[in-house]
């Protein structure tokens, strides 16, 4: 039987909280979101930008909270269930984290980078557990509150643990990954994204470096051997300390190494050599980036010391989370189509991603390769021109009709031949009838745009249209 996540003793030790009430002794998971909330959980009453968790510490207890931490404590609070009272619950669950890291004996994995954070951390998550238990950030848990949220959670018998690192501006990483404290520190890549709080790419790499300052005494750094930061990156690693540095790509100087893929419209087939041992195998999500991602993936996994023949069978099982890369069949009154949501968020080097998916996509009976796409924000001056020359990937794409909404993406609208333009407009919402009123069998419709853009309702209104199709058992 697994131990208890936390004891009140431990809970309030890390904290330096006071019980109020008669909590339980034991708990077993630690929750900020009282519509979720899991009988005996506890319940951190966090303040984020939008919403107080002391606003919903009573429905927290009465769901079956089994304690509160908050800083606020009211009657109604203490009438609904046990407290613990701290001067600040963000810290307290900063301190929870640290206190979970220093009781562990899981080997580590922290992942950053502009692009392929999420996925990559998916499928260290699928890997590992092939060979212990393995915990890994839910979602893209991966900021100031998501990162001690999941060290939180962390069970005491883990053999691995893997933890997405993100960040919007300079500094942010650094907190981050000194509670972390990984074995492994991997960097997927550094391209354009919130461009709009830097100066330049290189100021990005450099926030991305400071992943390397948590790394344990003779931990990894793992880093993209394409990027043209590889130098600035393994420099940084090694001025924080790092002895062991190794680069994962197509470049003939990596250690783990691309050696042949072949790209198919659902999964590709990848051959490659892990820090001296060749490995083959399938990859069950599409895509040459996920590809490259994979071979970060098998390298960290033989570095903690997990089965790597049994993480490389694992990956051909691998599936693409919500609004990354998803594909739905759907039926048409004229016949079957396919939708592929890429609606999670975007950047350039995302969005030239995703076009190259819709790319290697294969369509029906004359059908079309549509690509609907939203604004990519938070990339400041360079917006416009970064949103124009997206053209060039649209072409290699082989896109037959554009979709396009935002100010931005207007820049790229304006680029786009009268042939292949579909239907323009100021919000995804003005542009969602026109789109659904196009759609036929045989076409392949991808969406694309960052979160503020609003794509993913245009992809929940194609799917409550539409019904999915029905397959051959």
């Amino acid at each position: 039987m697994a131990e208890a996540l936390w004891t009140i003793d431990e809970l309030a030790g890390a904290t330096g909280g006071t019980v109020r009430g008669e909590p339980a002794k034991h708990f077993n998971g630690v929750s900020i979101d009282s519509r979720t909330v899991a009988r005996g959980d506890i319940f951190v009453a966090i303040k984020g930008e939008r919403q107080d968790g002391h606003d919903f510490v009573v429905n927290a207890l009465r769901a079956g909270a089994g304690i509160a931490i908050v800083s606020r404590p009211t009657a109604d609070m203490e009438a609904a269930g046990p407290l613990l009272v701290v001067d600040d619950p963000l810290a307290a669950l900063e301190n929870m984290g640290r206190a979970a890291r220093g009781r562990s004996l899981a080997q580590i994995i922290a992942v950053t980078g502009s692009v392929g954070k999420t996925s990559t951390k998916e499928l260290l998550n699928l890997a590992l557990a092939q060979s212990g238990l393995t915990h890994a950030s839910a979602a893209s848990f991966n900021n100031h509150w998501g990162v001690p949220l999941t060290l939180a959670r962390v069970q005491r018998e883990c053999a691995f643990g893997v933890f997405e690192i993100g960040m919007n501006h300079a500094g942010e990483i650094t907190p981050l990954t000194r509670m972390v404290r990984p074995h492994v520190a991997i960097v997927t890549a550094v391209a354009a994204s919130h461009l709009g709080h830097f100066a330049s790419l290189a100021e990005i790499a450099d926030a991305k470096s400071e992943i390397f300052l948590g790394l344990e005494p003779g931990g990894t750094a793992l880093i993209n051997r394409d990027s043209e930061f590889y130098e600035r990156l393994a420099a940084a690693a090694r001025k924080a300390g790092c002895e062991r540095i190794i680069g994962f790509g197509r470049n003939e100087a990596a250690e783990i190494r691309l050696e042949r893929v072949a790209l198919h419209s659902e999964c590709s087939c990848v051959t490659a050599s892990i820090l001296g041992e060749t490995i083959i195998y399938k990859l069950g999500i599409p895509g040459e980036h996920h590809a490259l991602n994979s071979l970060a993936v098998l390298g960290a996994v033989k570095l903690v010391g997990a089965d790597l023949a049994r993480a490389a069978l694992a990956l051909a099982t691998a599936a693409p989370a919500k609004g990354r890369g998803v594909r739905f069949r759907l039926m048409a009154p004229s016949g079957e189509f396919m939708l592929i949501d890429e609606s999670y968020n975007a950047n350039p080097a995302s969005m030239r991603a995703a076009l190259a998916l819709l790319a290697n996509a294969k369509t029906g009976r004359g059908g079309r390769r549509i690509a609907v796409l939203g604004d990519m924000l938070e990339l400041g001056e360079q917006g416009p021109q970064l949103h124009a020359e997206l053209a060039g990937a649209v072409d290699e794409a082989r896109v037959d009709v554009l979709y396009a909404c935002g100010p931005l993406m207007g820049n790229l609208w304006e680029k786009t031949p009268g042939s292949r333009r579909g239907a323009y407009a100021e919000t995804s919402d003005k542009l969602k009838d026109a789109l659904l009123d196009s759609l036929r069998g045989g076409d392949v419709v991808m969406i694309k745009g960052s979160l503020g853009s609003r794509m993913g309702p245009i992809v929940e209104a194609i799917k409550s249209r539409f019904p999915e199709a029905r397959r051959d058992s």
